[in-house]
């Protein structure tokens, strides 16, 4: 794929893969961390299945609400994600792999878009709220059980 077409974020996580793994299939875990610093999230369908439909309302701090509507495309546990950004605003394809690196997981985060010029656009606060969003996950990692 061009590399003007895709953002990349990545990051070792301070836990194992399957926990890592764990705050993305349950929907309790990923509506409390997902999304940049201080959104909040309502869920409506979790569907957590290649083909199955992720469909929730993320709330800003500044009250605005943003429906977004995904679809999972393969889910292979507890190592790859991914799901298609359908809407709204833009459309993208999201590949999340979680490689064990001893009892540590490195999260790496694919982005990517339908043109450079929409790549273009959203990167610079693209990747800021990518590295708020792992931020949460780990906070959120913090709090579960370790043995998951």
């Amino acid at each position: 794929m061009p590399p003007n077409c895709t953002i990349l974020s990545v990051r070792i996580i301070d836990a194992p893969r399957h926990l890592v793994f764990k705050a993305w299939e349950d929907p309790e875990i990923l509506k409390t961390w997902w999304g940049p610093k201080d959104f909040t999230n309502t869920f409506y369908t979790f569907d957590f299945v290649p083909g199955g439909t992720w469909l929730f309302t993320m709330h800003a701090p500044d009250g605005a609400a943003y429906l977004n509507t995904n679809v999972f495309e393969t889910i292979v546990s507890p190592e790859l994600i991914v799901f298609n950004h359908i809407e709204p605003i833009h459309q993208f394809k999201v590949t999340v792999s979680l490689d064990e690196t001893g009892n540590k997981t490195k999260l790496i985060f694919h982005m990517l878009f339908e043109s450079a010029a929409e790549c273009a656009r959203v990167k610079p606060y693209v990747q800021i709220a990518n590295e708020q969003n792992f931020d949460r996950l780990e906070a959120a990692l913090s709090k579960i059980n370790i043995t998951g």
